[in-house]
């Protein structure tokens, strides 16, 4: 990796990139319609908010049963297969939805299916981009990415409740599906056919739990997931908490949206400093110090401030949370390709698990301590909890990495307590 930082113009000059960074928008303004559009049909349907929420929660159970079950096609299948059909089969099922007579609990399940289709879509294309893209570009097109989904996050809102009011639902649901078919139709364009990753002759047939036992039983690979949801999970449990928050301030539905849309701001104003103004080796040792950081902030709306340095807070933390970006390239580049689906698969699980049961637990303790008392105490005790990772974050530097070479076998033997893995004659990256 050279120490000169990759240009956004660098990056959209590789071809494929251009084909997969605008199917990766249709496919997440498609997830975020169809979030909109069938948690409304529902909630207008039955009058339930308690099944609307099963709806529009339905994306985080997905992730949870979906990620280990599903993220391994990246890996058995040509991803660039796996894209294409995760997307013609959301296309097919989001119109079902329209039909009329279906029932609110069978609009729910008919959701889960449909997220449920998202963890392959997205371990395949995180699979397929250290492919796609070498050196530097590939950090910075994550930074890209995450700018953007940040955007697209926001917009997606706004833009499916205009849809409902414009087109009516079923109309709304057509154009959902459509930006499916037109993200399978991108990248059966302009994304070349590449074979299925297979694992050498003296490698053992990969089970289920492969990327698991690959991320434990690399030092770098545990480093980076343990730091990766420690510090997210403690700093996103606030966005569970922003309409109590709003509360204790005096605001209303306004001061709502102010305050969730703080932490995606600073996200990609953040992404945007860490991609263009530091050069690759600056960008991985600060990881660890803004994952403190994202966390640690937050301890200072402890002390109930005024509502513009709470405001000011959650954009500092929103970007320091920006170390993701650079922390996923340094994880995509370092686990096996036969077993990088499946990996970011237990990664983006891992993840959103964590995410939503800190929101859960933050959420009850609001009911007993003021939000800004929650919200203090959480990004403290993540603070904490990063910096009791260090010994384990310096320690994988020195670490020999498992490599394409280790055979799954040799995974499989290896203490879960966490005694080295057998040199493979691999180097670092």
């Amino acid at each position: 990796m050279t120490e000169r930082a990759a240009t956004y113009r660098e990056v959209f000059a590789v071809r494929e990139y251009r084909y997969l960074f605008g199917a990766y928008l249709l496919s997440l303004a498609g997830d975020q319609l169809t979030a909109v559009t069938v948690a409304y049909l529902v909630y207008t349907g039955t009058g339930s908010a308690a099944l609307s929420a099963a709806a529009y929660a339905s994306s985080y159970l997905a992730w949870l049963t979906g990620g280990p079950l599903l993220s391994g096609l990246a890996d058995r299948f040509p991803r660039r297969r796996v894209l294409v059909g995760c997307d013609l089969a959301r296309a097919a099922l989001i119109p079902l939805a329209a039909l009329p007579g279906l029932a609110a609990p069978a609009l729910v399940v008919l959701l889960f299916a449909v997220n449920l289709l998202r963890p392959p879509f997205v371990a395949a294309r995180a699979a397929l981009m250290p492919e796609v893209l070498d050196g530097d570009r590939y950090p910075v097109a994550n930074g890209v990415d995450n700018i953007f989904a940040q955007v697209v996050q926001v917009l997606g809102f706004a833009v499916g409740g205009s849809l409902v009011a414009l087109l009516s639902l079923r109309g709304a649901l057509l154009v959902d599906a459509g930006t499916f078919l037109f993200s399978a139709l991108l990248i059966m364009i302009g994304v070349r056919r590449r074979p299925a990753p297979r694992p050498s002759a003296s490698q053992a047939r990969p089970g289920r739990a492969a990327g698991l036992l690959v991320i434990w039983n690399d030092p770098r690979l545990r480093a980076y997931v343990l730091v990766l949801w420690t510090a997210s999970a403690f700093t996103y449990a606030a966005e569970g908490l922003m309409a109590p928050l709003a509360g204790q301030y005096g605001g209303g539905a306004g001061t709502v949206g102010l305050l969730l849309a703080a932490a995606p701001t600073g996200m990609a104003l953040g992404g945007v400093a860490l991609t263009r103004l530091c050069p690759p080796s600056t960008r991985a040792r600060l990881v660890l110090p803004l994952a403190v950081l994202a966390a640690g902030v937050l301890a200072a709306v402890w002390l109930a401030p005024p509502l513009w340095v709470v405001l000011s807070l959650l954009v500092s933390a929103g970007a320091a949370s920006a170390f993701a970006i650079p922390l996923n390239a340094l994880f995509g580049r370092a686990v096996p390709a036969q077993y990088r689906g499946r990996a970011f698969g237990v990664a983006i699980t891992g993840l959103s698990g964590f995410q939503g049961m800190a929101m859960v637990v933050a959420g009850m303790a609001a009911d007993r301590w003021a939000a800004t008392t929650v919200i203090g105490f959480s990004g403290l005790s993540g603070a904490s909890l990063v910096l009791a990772l260090v010994p384990l974050w310096r320690r994988q530097r020195a670490a020999a990495p498992v490599t394409a070479a280790a055979p799954l076998e040799q995974l499989r033997t290896t203490s879960i307590a966490g005694s080295p893995v057998a040199e493979s004659g691999g180097g670092r990256r």
